[in-house]
């Protein structure tokens, strides 16, 4: 568990989200006292509780249920906690059966906050207040006058499986949040908003820049020519830093047969993820979920010395993984995507001075893309791993220490490494202040081994490479959605699919702007001429719709002068300037990612 996350659930927030979902359930089960519920705990900005009712829950059933919550706050009820048998609590919840299930699961060892099974034993226990009694750890506050009745909010209604199995029942989820002031409530609230307006699945469809649709398959994605613009511009940009970055580029297969997916324990580690085999000549193959087998393969394919180390290998591979439909959303979590994937092979003399690179690299693409806000958690040895305990040691200290030379926040996930090595996960902050990771510098001291990956060294001998994996921008799909909502769709002028459009006044301006085109053009612009029979004032409104960043108004005046006349997407109204002016300060901006 993160430090955050610790301090979190230690906060009176915490406690005041926990009682309030209780409250919540209280007036829920007034309303429908046949109802039965399940779950409800406190997550990162508020909290839920799943329900199964006997209909469908409305808006106007939210707003009822919301202004009840408020009078039940106004009892100051008190929440007591009370140990009990796991016998007693079967009589308790007898027509209760996800307590049931809960409860069987408690008699043998603890629950986590989603109720799935844990290793920790704890004692039963169950929370009172009001008319409302639940099976729950805590904590709470001690009672409903610490909730603040004009900083709480019912949000949304969910459907959600039952333990988030999609083979057991539907239920009802009512999403609420809940802070300790007005003020603080009205700021989420408007972050919300913000948050909605800037939903790449509503942008996406608005700006034409991609699409899904049940006949070619769910969680596939379709680049329309705006989103492949704009991709292109991303993989032009990665391409260009990894060529100059000693990054060699390698392309493999999308299949490969089952043997190599045995090699590299896929098939037993990660089969649950992967498609159905296909049968090619009496042999299976697999879609492959992840490319580090190939790329361990090229390697293997000649012999190497300790003096061609370090190898990086990159590659934009697209892979197929098996997410339930349930899951799926947008371009957030899809079923085809493809990674920005680079390993790289080093001695183990090279490994620190190849974590600083690696991490320095990825930081310098992050923030590119306009990302300032970075921090990483480094996750050390879990109890069950695979590789040297001193290599273990090594790698970590040498993760943590080129941590600390980048100068760049971080926390320490004890135990939260793969079993195949310790790792660093980056992730950064977007335009509303919300948390995305996206770049994983990890070690795998699992595969090199498996692979027989070798090298031979000054002695003439045959040594072991450490091998490490990168993705920097984790997939283009689901960073395309995370730029989407932290740009809200106005993308920087480099990135946007359309850089410019001119604007005539009336038709016998269309020439002149058809002769600017042509030069911007040749300059590299990407630019449309708006030649339509509409007011001036419907094409810039259009043109903003498009969010497009510059746009340039030609009338009488800057036809006999040679000019263009400037306005940003954001407002501003820079005015007239020469044709060649504002090519120059286009390039410029373009050029230095502004």
């Amino acid at each position: 568990m993160s430090a955050n996350k610790e301090e979190y659930e230690k906060s009176h927030l915490y406690r005041i989200r926990h009682s309030t979902a209780h409250v919540m359930a209280e007036a829920v089960l007034e309303k429908f006292p046949t109802g039965r519920v399940a779950i409800g705990p406190p997550i990162e900005d508020g909290f839920y509780y799943d329900f199964d009712l006997p209909r469908s829950l409305t808006p106007e059933d939210l707003a009822e249920i919301e202004e009840r919550m408020k009078q039940l706050i106004a009892q100051k009820e008190s929440f007591n906690c009370e140990e009990i048998s796991a016998q007693d609590a079967r009589k308790l919840f007898a027509d209760q059966p996800f307590k049931l299930e809960l409860i069987e699961g408690l008699e043998n060892g603890g629950l986590d906050d989603d109720g799935n099974p844990t290793d920790e034993v704890v004692p039963i226990t169950i929370y009172k207040s009001g008319r409302f009694t639940d099976l729950c750890r805590g904590p709470h506050v001690a009672n409903t006058s610490e909730i603040n009745p004009k900083a709480i909010k019912l949000l949304n209604v969910a459907g959600a499986y039952w333990r988030g199995d999609e083979k057991r029942p539907m239920l009802q989820r009512i999403y609420g949040t809940a802070w300790e002031s007005k003020d603080e409530l009205e700021a989420y609230l408007w972050k919300m908003e913000e948050a909605r307006k800037r939903d790449h699945r509503k942008l996406g469809k608005e700006l034409d820049l991609y699409s899904q649709n049940d006949e070619v398959g769910q969680g596939l994605i379709l680049w329309h020519p705006n989103g492949g613009m704009i991709r292109h511009q991303i993989e032009r940009f990665w391409e260009d830093e990894h060529m100059a970055n000693g990054y060699d580029f390698v392309y493999t297969p999308h299949i490969g047969k089952a043997t190599l997916w045995e090699t590299s324990g896929h098939l037993g580690f990660y089969k649950e993820n992967m498609y159905s085999p296909i049968e090619i000549e009496g042999q299976q193959y697999f879609i492959k979920p992840m490319n580090c087998p190939f790329h361990l393969h090229i390697y293997k394919n000649s012999l190497r010395s300790y003096r061609d180390l370090p190898l990086r290998f990159a590659e934009k591979g697209t892979v197929y993984r098996y997410e339930r439909s349930g899951v799926l959303h947008g371009l957030m979590r899809v079923r085809g995507f493809t990674q920005d994937d680079a390993h790289h092979f080093c001695r183990p003399d090279q490994m620190p001075e190849e974590i600083d690179f690696v991490l320095d690299f990825s930081l310098n693409i992050l923030r590119a893309f306009g990302f300032k806000e970075i921090h990483a958690f480094l996750s050390t040895k879990p109890e069950k791993s695979v590789g040297d305990p001193e290599q273990w040691t090594a790698a970590e200290h040498a993760l943590e220490d080129s941590l600390k030379r980048a100068g760049l926040p971080y926390e320490v996930d004890a135990g939260g490494g793969a079993f195949y090595g310790p790792k660093i996960d980056l992730k950064i902050n977007d335009a509303l202040g919300r948390e995305w990771q996206l770049s994983t510098i990890q070690f795998d001291f699992n595969e090199p081994e498996r692979f027989g990956l070798e090298y031979v060294g000054e002695d003439g001998q045959p040594h072991r490479p450490y091998m490490i994996h990168r993705a920097l921008l984790g997939s283009m799909e689901r960073f395309f959605g995370v730029l989407i909502e932290h740009y809200g769709g106005a993308f920087p002028a480099w990135l946007s699919p359309k850089q410019v459009t001119l604007i005539p006044i009336a038709d016998r301006h269309v020439d002149f702007a058809n002769e600017v085109a042509a030069k911007y053009k040749k300059a590299g612009l990407r630019v449309s001429v708006d030649a339509r029979a509409d007011r001036m004032n419907a094409k810039i409104r259009d043109a903003q719709k498009e969010k497009v960043p510059y746009m340039l108004v030609i009338g009488d005046r800057e036809m006999e002068a040679g000019q263009v006349a400037l306005r940003r997407r954001s407002g501003e109204n820079p005015g007239a300037m020469s044709v060649e002016e504002f090519l120059a300060l286009a390039l410029k901006e373009i050029a230095e990612k502004i």
